[in-house]
């Protein structure tokens, strides 16, 4: 008959001797903790356990008001009327540690604890004799790899699912021998993603113009995530590729920020990590894929963007008329090399500072090619949205449909990862439209290890342009013959 299994309470609470007048819910001896419940769930049907609970609840509530220990009172009381239908755990499922615990009992005569559980509202906080053993195991738990967790049990046969058949016979076919194997290898790992880590509301606006901020970072960014929620009111999509120990880290950041805590619209996705590289355009695409608006401005969490910005492209989103119509508004980028810059309230501020030599256009020194096309000339003086035409190695910040090319997964690390995904919206035929008032900065910061192992190592650049090959010959057969000048352009250089 037994439908419930539960551990018996390691407290005095239900016995009701903790404090004069402590006056608890019904129970059987010392009650039961619903930390760790089994549930029968055929019986429990059988024997309409939602009527049952319900009609005990409520006739308790008529003499207590209300519960203390929310559903574990429900529980109690339900058992202490149907003694038979409970399963008495063994302890070592559910050792509680709150401020009066008797849980030594189990674990002095038990070394295998199952599960221990921070049942006080204090969490680990607690006072009892054993706290610091019991925290640092906890804590070194959270430090652990996820990765693995995530392990095939040998000897325990099951069925594979079609998915990692077909996974494994692909890592089959890679060639150790081939240098680029460790790229190549990255592009089939399936990485652990856990979607809205912290809580998330929106509320779609009604005119369907609304626009989604989607950046990536690591834990080397984290800083700039104040800055961006004051420069943007809108919805933003985070994608954060982390370690199991570093979301803890994260975890803890986003709960003593008051900015973070107050924007509720923001969704944060871990990727965790796993591999050699960072998985760029991997971790780009989940925040791309999670954004819940019919627009996406498609950013690095380094810049940040003009005050007013969330605004300003709703309103270009009408006017350019991109619900019909095929375009990415492309947001000039500028950069500045100070670590503390009085951020520029309008694009004439701008001008001057950019004048005074404050702010560059972006990459100016080391990578023009980057934004050339953008044609900052003419930028200066324009009061209307105007078209510019593709270029080689072109990869400027761009406003699209959601519904865009996710970006192509091959680009591992540093290099190429967004101008292959321009080159692929030029491939499919989006115009490419400069808006005339609006910009954003990149704020310095250390470069990154991708880009250092790019530097430093011959072998690393020679399978970037091995990818770019096989990624330009990928899109000849996806566009025909349109798709040819981007093999021409490359070849020119």
């Amino acid at each position: 008959k037994q439908v419930i299994g539960l551990v018996e309470n390691q407290s005095d609470w239900y016995l009701g001797n903790l404090w004069k007048n402590h006056k608890p819910w019904p129970a059987l001896g010392r009650g039961f903790n619903t930390g760790v419940i089994l549930l029968y769930l055929e019986r429990l049907r059988r024997i309409s356990w939602e009527q049952m609970w319900r009609l005990t609840a409520e006739r308790e509530l008529m003499s207590m008001l209300s519960t203390s220990l929310a559903d574990q009172d429900i529980f109690n009381a339900f058992i202490k009327q149907n003694p038979v239908l409970v399963h008495q755990l063994p302890c070592f499922w559910n050792v509680q540690l709150s401020d009066h615990t008797r849980s030594e009992q189990c674990y002095t005569e038990v070394s295998d604890l199952k599960v221990i559980h921070w049942n006080s509202p204090k969490k680990l906080r607690v006072k009892n004799k054993h706290v610091e053993f019991f925290r640092n195991l906890y804590l070194t738990f959270l430090e652990y790899d996820g990765n693995l967790l995530r392990r095939e049990l040998f000897g325990c046969p099951s069925q594979a699912s079609p998915e990692s058949v077909r996974l494994q016979a692909a890592l089959e076919e890679l060639d150790e021998d081939d240098q680029c194997y460790d790229f190549r290898r990255e592009r089939l790992t399936v990485h652990r993603v856990h979607l809205y880590f912290l809580q998330y509301e929106y509320t779609p606006t009604e005119d369907d113009t609304d626009v989604t901020l989607v950046a990536q970072l690591s834990m080397d960014r984290l800083q700039m995530l104040e800055a961006i929620c004051k420069h943007w009111e809108g919805p933003i999509s985070l994608a954060l590729y982390m370690s199991d120990a570093e979301a803890q880290q994260f975890l803890r950041y986003a709960q003593a920020s008051e900015v973070l805590k107050n924007r509720k619209n923001v969704g944060y996705h871990i990727v965790y990590k796993e591999g050699q590289f960072y998985p760029v355009n991997l971790v780009r695409n989940v925040a791309l894929r999670n954004a819940n608006t019919p627009y996406v401005f498609l950013t690095d969490v380094d810049f940040l963007p003009m005050y007013g910005l969330y605004d300003y492209l709703r309103k270009s989103i009408v006017q350019l008329d991109m619900a019909h119509t095929k375009k990415a508004l492309v947001v000039p980028a500028f950069e500045t090399l100070r670590y503390r810059l009085s951020f520029p309230k309008s694009k004439a501020e701008l001008l001057s500072m950019l004048d005074m030599g404050t702010l560059y256009t972006f990459r100016y020194h080391v990578w023009p090619k980057g934004h050339a096309p953008t044609n900052y000339a003419k930028w200066r003086t324009a009061t209307t949205p105007y078209k510019v035409e593709w270029e080689s190695d072109f990869e400027p910040y761009v406003v699209v449909r959601r519904d865009c090319p996710e970006y192509d997964q091959r680009f591992v690390g540093f290099g190429w990862n967004k101008v292959s995904h321009i080159m692929e919206l030029d491939a499919q035929e989006y115009d490419l439209m400069v808006l005339p008032n609006a910009f954003m900065i990149h704020m310095p910061h250390a470069p990154s290890f991708d880009i250092s192992k790019f530097r430093s190592s011959s072998s690393y650049r020679n399978c970037l342009n091995t990818l770019k090959d096989e990624f330009h010959q990928d899109l000849s057969r996806k566009y025909g013959a349109a798709a040819l000048k981007y093999l021409t352009a490359q070849r020119n250089i």
